[in-house]
């Protein structure tokens, strides 16, 4: 099956029609979720959509874009989820290097207390990276876990073989179908396969052909088949080996997909 590691499946943008476009999604192959929270305010929401949904994996996480709404009790909060046996990862934390506020010196020590969580719970990260993979690894290096995902991974050569040997699987989505994305479409052409998970980030980050639109599920088989033809590879073959890299990466998804 396709598994879809990092998607919002319980914005508030898919409210109207979200079993519509899962329905369609399973259609097209795919057959599982990962739905990473990025506030402590979204997962009561998160936990009532995954009790309510098969095949929905939840990760809690406080997103580095939110951190000027996050309190302290919020890692209490997160302790409290990670501690449970349905979490498959801590995310979606990281650092992002691309907005003026909250800054990275602002956003570190809460990425370095969700990094600590991780270890405590010996759970794999799902990481975002946007314009600051460089002091990601630093942190990594500095705490220590297990691996996990680096989403949306748009880092050089250099950097993704140090991440992969961290443990980590690097997520491709829909930024690979444009043509100009050509440091990406590189990376997905000649990383080893064992290195690539697939992701929509649904709503946001639309492939080419929903530019400008809201990004859907089903968009995913088409992701993997862009990927099959940047490496001239079967689509089946795609799928498989990123379902079990999927699996590599989130352990606890066997359990839920047994």
């Amino acid at each position: 099956m396709l598994i879809d590691t990092h998607i919002h499946l319980d914005a508030d943008a898919f409210a109207p029609d979200r079993q519509t476009l899962m329905d369609a999604a399973r259609d097209a192959g795919v057959g599982a979720y990962v739905v990473p929270a990025v506030t402590a305010a979204g997962f009561d929401a998160l936990d009532a959509l995954a009790d309510a949904t098969p095949n929905v994996a939840r990760a809690y996480g406080l997103h580095p874009l939110y951190i000027d709404r996050a309190r302290p009790e919020d890692l209490e909060l997160l302790a409290q989820r990670l501690a449970r046996p349905d979490a498959v990862a801590v995310g979606e934390i990281g650092l992002d290097g691309f907005i003026p506020a909250p800054d990275l010196a602002a956003q570190l020590p809460w990425f370095e207390a969700q990094l600590a969580l991780a270890k405590r719970f010996d759970l794999p990260v799902i990481l975002h990276v946007r314009h600051a993979v460089e002091p990601i690894i630093r942190a990594l290096k500095k705490v220590g876990v297990r691996g996990g995902i680096a989403h949306a991974f748009n880092g050089s050569r250099q950097q993704a073989d140090t991440l992969l040997m961290m443990g980590f699987k690097l997520g491709f989505g829909g930024t690979l179908t444009y043509p100009g994305s050509r440091r990406i479409r590189a990376l997905a052409e000649s990383l080893p396969m064992d290195a690539i998970v697939l992701e929509t980030d649904a709503p946001d980050m639309p492939p080419v052909w929903a530019r400008a639109q809201r990004n859907e599920p089903v968009n995913l088989a088409r992701i993997a088949e862009t990927l099959a033809e940047l490496r001239g590879e079967s689509l089946a073959d795609i799928v498989a080996a990123t379902e079990a890299n999927a699996r590599c990466a989130l352990p606890r998804l066997n359990t839920l997909l047994a």
